[in-house]
């Protein structure tokens, strides 16, 4: 246990002026610090003086760098008075904890909003300010807007930012080696797969489930649009024409249960993090993901990087593409700064703004109007599978979801039990369809009706 300096001089006989000494000395040590204390105090004063501070909640904690050392000081050179801090949850507790704490008027000034369904969700409940008649809208295209708009159209409650594309990232020095073409059906995907399982200690795919959210968002959305013929499958499901436990739906949770075959065989217990680990290390021949996760993946510089689009059902059939909006940001309407968040909204549509983002956040494709010019070539041929491609968005984000704000986990978990042989794929869709039917008898009247394509100019 330490033993303080008092007890100490306690104990050892000191002399009289070496006290005074001493005294001296800490109360010299103590009027310095209060010197410290009151300048950093009358500075931190200062700046709540005259700069306002928003915070930004985000459900992506590994953003925090790019936005503290990029995107916020950018935005703050031109704006002195206003002063934005990036607060991220983790991204399977972001919706429920912001939630809460919007209910208990605890959350940030500004909130990334997921599209479609869930940001609809929040706007509803009188967690948004609607963003009618703010200039800023007039720079997205109207199927950006799409995304973070009422029913009916008339409200628009997050500005639009970016968008993701889905693929399969494999590594290109292998594949060379190994004279494997980047396969386009799936019978060639699984004859490469069988390929690489031949190689001692390599995993062909490198995935894992243990985060659960992957085995949806990564596979089923990511393979699914082939089989069930991409927006038009998709608005089948909406208008009631199509089933989840129609052939191409239980088949897409069949072909990831086969998958499963060819990943590690420690699977279950891999996390997301861990999973791309194996593959930037080398140690996997592909990895199912998509564009935001090249600037992770650069971090590994001995890797050589690339990727395909998700390979069609059949030879010679249309490419299908998962184009997701991914990232809105709205206004709490409890915030105190409110007039300054707008100002940050108004920056978020600038052309500076797009330019910037397009760049340092790789793989987020901006959905502005403004043309971009983007430098990293993998970033910029997956943004060009939107023109050789047909593009969906993710099966369940707009409508599918509809008011239950647990039907999304209810698909991972799905996905995840199906893959973890907990399920089969016809339980899974019947169990989801179940589900889809008991919210539909208790939703409103069904929303407009049109083409949802997430393909950005």
């Amino acid at each position: 246990m330490p033993v303080s300096a008092f007890a100490i001089c306690s104990l050892i006989p000191v002399r009289r002026r070496v006290h005074r000494a001493l005294n001296r000395a800490v109360t010299a040590l103590y009027r310095w610090i209060a010197v410290v204390l009151l300048g950093t105090c009358a500075t931190a004063a200062t700046a709540t003086a005259t700069a306002q501070t928003l915070i930004l909640e985000s459900w992506r904690p590994e953003d925090q760098v790019l936005w503290d050392k990029t995107l916020l000081p950018a935005f703050e050179q031109g704006h002195p008075g206003i002063r934005v801090r990036f607060a991220p949850t983790v991204r399977v507790l972001y919706d429920q904890a912001l939630t809460t704490r919007l209910e208990r008027r605890m959350a940030g000034d500004l909130i990334s909003c997921r599209p479609f369904d869930a940001a609809q969700r929040l706007f509803r409940q009188g967690h948004l300010v609607a963003l009618d008649g703010l200039p800023a809208l007039n720079q997205f295209p109207a199927n950006a807007l799409r995304a973070w708009q009422t029913e009916d159209g008339r409200h628009t409650y997050c500005l639009p930012v970016a968008s993701v594309t889905h693929g399969i990232f494999y590594n290109r020095a292998l594949f060379r080696h190994l004279r494997l073409t980047p396969p386009r059906d799936e019978a060639a995907w699984l004859d490469a797969m069988a390929r690489l399982r031949d190689i001692p200690g390599l995993t062909p795919l490198a995935f894992g489930t243990a985060d659960r959210w992957e085995a949806h968002q990564l596979l089923f959305t990511t393979l699914g649009p082939s089989r069930w013929e991409g927006e038009a499958g998709r608005q089948r499901l909406l208008a009631g024409m199509a089933r989840l436990t129609d052939p191409p739906f239980v088949d897409t949770w069949a072909l990831m249960e086969r998958l499963t075959d060819y990943m590690p065989p420690d699977y279950m217990t891999l996390g997301y993090e861990e999973a791309m680990d194996i593959f930037g290390r080398g140690a996997a021949g592909m990895r199912p993901g998509g564009s935001w996760e090249i600037q992770a993946l650069r971090r590994y510089r001995w890797l050589d990087l690339d990727a395909f689009p998700p390979p069609a059902v059949q030879a010679g059939t249309p490419c299908q593409v998962t184009d997701h909006m991914d990232l809105g940001i709205g206004i709490n309407p409890a915030s105190p700064n409110v007039q300054a968040a707008r100002v940050f909204l108004d920056w978020l549509a600038s052309p500076a703004f797009s330019q910037l983002y397009a760049n340092a956040a790789i793989g987020f494709y901006p959905l502005s109007k403004h043309p971009v010019t983007i430098r990293d070539p993998l970033a910029e041929r997956m943004r060009q599978w939107r023109q050789q491609c047909q593009t969906t968005i993710r099966l369940n984000a707009d409508q599918i979801n509809g008011d239950d704000s647990g039907m999304e986990e209810a698909f991972w978990n799905a996905g995840a039990m199906v893959m973890d042989h907990h399920l089969s794929p016809a339980q899974a869709a019947a169990r989801l369809q179940r589900r889809l039917d008991q919210q539909r008898a208790q939703e409103r009247p069904p929303r407009r009706p049109g083409n949802d394509r997430a393909t950005a100019p």
